[in-house]
């Protein structure tokens, strides 16, 4: 299993917030370029990206920092956050993303993320963001009444690579991830998927990686605070 660190941007500075809130913000650093080259050097393989100001506007924001930092780091990186449209995707895929993270538009449009995995095969990664099983959008300010795992296999049928979810209520709280919903979702999508959302502490990359169809795990706020050491995350998913 994978650990791949977060980095979430929000007005040029790297944040984390509690539950998707924005009020709920702690920054932690003012240049995620150097945050970025730190995973890198500690021994991270895949950085995953999130475009936080793209996310509630709803087009991104900071493909110009994302092009910096794709070009500052030799590890591949996946990006999310306001991508609702195929200009987007294109922008951000020229500024240095080797993946793309659709929600939004994905839940609330199928066809567009049909023709997303046609037009970039192995490149479409879908969110899945849930608020007590049903998924949220719009910079998970709205929920819908489609669940989470209809998305999923939706996901699968339109050929994406991975899904990636998140329980929204367990995100930036650390009270540990949402192992039952994950394999629920694992076992529906039949796509790789990669957990986030309240990932604390080393027995939950355990557990994760316990879990058949997990191929990874998001980490954010844990890594910050120095609740997980990268070091010891990445030896833990070895199986080490």
């Amino acid at each position: 299993m994978m650990v791949i660190p977060a980095i979430d941007l929000r007005g040029g500075r790297c944040v984390r917030l509690v539950q998707g809130r924005p009020e709920a913000e702690t920054v932690f650093a003012e240049d995620p370029i150097a945050v970025a080259r730190t995973f890198i050097e500690r021994g991270a393989v895949r950085l995953h990206v999130v475009d936080l100001d793209g996310a509630f506007q709803g087009a991104p924001r900071h493909t110009g920092l994302i092009a910096e930092l794709a070009a500052a780091v030799p590890a591949p990186i996946q990006v999310g956050g306001g991508l609702r449209d195929l200009g987007a995707l294109e922008a951000v895929f020229g500024a240095g993303a080797r993946w793309v993270v659709l929600g939004t538009r994905a839940a609330l449009e199928p066809s567009f993320l049909q023709e997303a995995c046609r037009r970039y095969p192995d490149r479409i990664l879908v969110g899945v963001d849930a608020v007590d099983g049903r998924v949220a959008v719009d910079g998970w300010t709205r929920v819908l009444e489609l669940d989470a795992e209809t998305l999923a296999r939706a996901a699968a049928e339109a050929g994406a690579a991975a899904v990636i979810y998140t329980d929204v209520l367990r995100d930036g709280t650390g009270e540990g991830p949402n192992l039952e919903a994950t394999a629920r979702l694992a076992r529906a999508s039949r796509l790789p998927v990669l957990a986030a959302g309240g990932i604390a502490r080393l027995d939950d990359l355990r557990r994760l990686a316990a879990i058949p169809g997990v191929a990874g795990a998001v980490v954010g706020r844990a890594l910050y605070t120095g609740a997980i050491d990268l070091e010891a995350a990445l030896a833990c998913a070895r199986g080490a």
